[in-house]
């Protein structure tokens, strides 16, 4: 199966540099995202990178499982509404997707255009606990901006078919406990529609790519080989 992987902001496609080997050694074929708005430019917005992550699909020879990291959990999720019929399962790494007309990702302010990197500060504590001091370094030189009018757009589903498609949270710095707590609290409004919802555990900090990349090869596998 093509799993398409899609790192969480300020993260392109160098950031499954260590998962893919793992991966593939499952016999699945590892596609590693890198979006417009990543970078330099600042001329994109998130229909363009539903656009690339759609393509990738229609790239794909039979159905493909996509993987959400953190904020980009709600990409994954778009990218399987606009291709209901083509995605397997959608995982979800350490984040949850935005409901209906939310903004996309507006948990820290642009400047000039582009929403940075803000340093470890915001992050101390369970999420990058597992991090050693080479890890957040290597983290940092590969990190990249995201354009403003990404960050800034709002969200829009097109097909409620979506809610049928199978996913799976794999929880990396909270517990599946609390993550279906969340959820079953109306926390995280657009998956109290989801038909096939199901945990997966990992115990690591919020980037297992970096921290445990073996390990988090080895259960996206799983969970592709368990695709419908």
């Amino acid at each position: 199966m093509d799993i398409i992987l899609i790192a969480g902001m300020w993260l392109d496609g160098r950031a499954w540099a260590e998962v893919v080997p793992f991966v593939e050694e499952h016999g699945h074929r590892a596609v590693p995202m890198t979006l417009p708005g990543q970078g330099a430019s600042t001329e994109a917005t998130l229909e363009d990178q539903i656009t690339a992550v759609t393509a990738a699909i229609d790239e794909a020879h039979g159905p493909v499982m996509v993987v959400g990291h953190s904020g980009t959990c709600t990409l994954a999720w778009l990218a399987a509404d606009r291709r209901v019929d083509k995605v397997a399962k959608v995982a979800m790494i350490g984040g949850f997707p935005e409901a209906e007309g939310a903004q996309y990702f507006g948990y820290f302010e642009p400047k000039e255009g582009q929403v940075t990197f803000p340093g470890w500060e915001p992050f101390e504590g369970d999420d990058a606990g597992d991090l050693d001091v080479d890890m957040r370094a290597h983290m940092e030189s590969i990190s990249v901006p995201v354009a403003e009018d990404v960050t800034s757009s709002t969200v829009h589903y097109t097909d409620p078919r979506h809610n049928a498609v199978p996913m799976v949270l794999v929880c990396p710095e909270y517990t599946p406990e609390q993550a279906q707590e969340w959820v079953a609290s109306g926390d995280v409004p657009e998956l109290q529609n989801a038909a096939d919802l199901t945990y997966a555990d990992i115990d690591s900090g919020h980037w297992p790519m970096f921290s445990k990349p073996k390990e988090l090869a080895d259960l996206l596998a799983g969970l592709a080989g368990g695709a419908r």
